[in-house]
């Protein structure tokens, strides 16, 4: 029993690492390309691509786990019982039940890994993604400062720079026109300055020392001496265009979201729907972990039952089982905002219907009978294959 065990853990982790990259590797491609406006006024290479797609990448994590995970055991236990190898196993006098040792040391390890990306990976990631596309804007971007270029890219801000270094942020001899005002405009002449990122505002930092600001309103014009003075440039909006916002839940480590939740001073930072959001997001890091386990089991019986199927049918059928799982979770979440349901309840019941309605299956399998409605499901399927 350790070898079939072993082989059953080997053949698990195999198909996780294979289904998991790929899957991981399309959502962060149709993620690149809703923001490929932004990457396209960068010149990137491809390190500083693969630097995104990795702080991104646990973002995705937590929910591609749990259907990783599911589609590793079912696929395991498809071939398994499409080779026969169950049906020898059983003439040798081992039940199902001796064989779930393997999967359910597999989603407990999943789970673990799940829940560690859930509670801290996904607020790291989120946070140095967005500090580094705050420091490609102020480095990469066309938008940054070029040496002898007027840039207008900014509304209201003509910007020139004689002279610019980009790794230090340094420039020289730096004229701006500032526009943004309807009353009046000033210009500013500075022999040198600095140009910083701001990750807490979100904005670019442009600092001149020893200059002059010439202010003119109507007729009148001022002429005013300073030391130091910053013009900011709002790149905060350009996180926010792509639904980057710094203050969604879904971006506070689950420590956050604790504190958040106990003090109800901190939550009136929030709107209202935003304040019970922070509820609803706590309970869904601890379910969606917890939900490799439940579809992991879900997917042994599921996979004896459906043992007629041929692979890509069961890769079809075992896809429209996590479609059902999602969808269910996000009607709760909805229903947990809602105030419908609290929040504990309307996360956890998916994991809850799941569990129980794999117990079922799983009682179904080891006596080897077919429920009616599995039968006529596999009925229409293979009618629906092509001879």
């Amino acid at each position: 029993m350790k070898i079939v065990h072993r082989q059953i853990f080997k053949e698990h982790v195999q198909l996780f690492l294979l289904i998991g990259s790929c899957l991981l590797g399309l959502i962060l491609v149709g993620r690149m390309l809703q923001l490929r406006e932004m990457l396209l006024s960068q010149n990137l290479g491809p390190f500083d691509v693969l630097r995104l797609f990795f702080y991104l990448s646990p973002v995705f994590m937590v929910l591609l786990t749990p259907i990783a995970c599911m589609l590793s055991v079912f696929l395991t236990f498809l071939r398994m019982s499409s080779d026969r190898e169950l049906t020898a196993l059983k003439a040798s006098g081992v039940s199902l039940y001796q064989l779930l040792a393997a999967p359910v040391a597999f989603s407990c390890l999943c789970a673990c890994f799940s829940l560690y990306i859930a509670l801290y990976g996904m607020s790291w990631g989120m946070e140095h993604f967005k500090l580094s596309l705050l420091e490609f804007a102020r480095t990469k971007t066309k938008l940054s400062l070029q040496s002898g270029v007027f840039n207008q890219e900014f509304p209201g801000l003509t910007i020139y720079a004689q002279k610019v270094d980009l790794n230090s942020g340094e420039i020289r001899f730096v004229f701006v026109q500032d526009k943004t005002s309807k009353t009046f405009t000033n210009v500013i002449i500075a022999p040198e300055g600095t140009v910083t990122s701001d990750p807490e505002k979100e904005q670019l930092r442009v600092v001149f020392k020893n200059g002059r600001i010439f202010r003119r309103e109507g007729e009148k014009l001022d002429v005013m001496h300073f030391g130091t003075y910053a013009v900011r440039l709002p790149l905060g909006n350009m996180l926010r265009s792509m639904g980057l916002a710094r203050t969604t839940p879904k971006e506070l480590s689950f420590a956050r979201l604790l504190e958040y939740d106990a003090d109800p001073e901190l939550l009136k930072t929030f709107d209202h729907n935003v304040a019970r959001r922070v509820k609803v997001e706590i309970q869904k890091r601890l379910a969606l972990p917890l939900a490799c386990v439940v579809l992991g089991l879900f997917s042994v019986p599921i996979a004896c039952v459906f043992r007629a199927l041929k692979q890509q049918h069961g890769l079809v059928l075992a896809l429209g089982v996590f479609l059902v799982y999602y969808s269910m979770l996000s009607v709760a979440e909805s229903l947990g905002e809602s105030r419908v349901l609290p929040p504990f309840v309307a996360v956890w019941l998916p994991n809850v219907l799941f569990a129980a309605t794999g117990v079922v299956f799983l009682r179904h399998a080891v006596r080897e009978r077919i429920p009616a409605g599995v039968v006529w499901l596999m009925q229409k399927l293979s009618r629906g294959a092509p001879a």
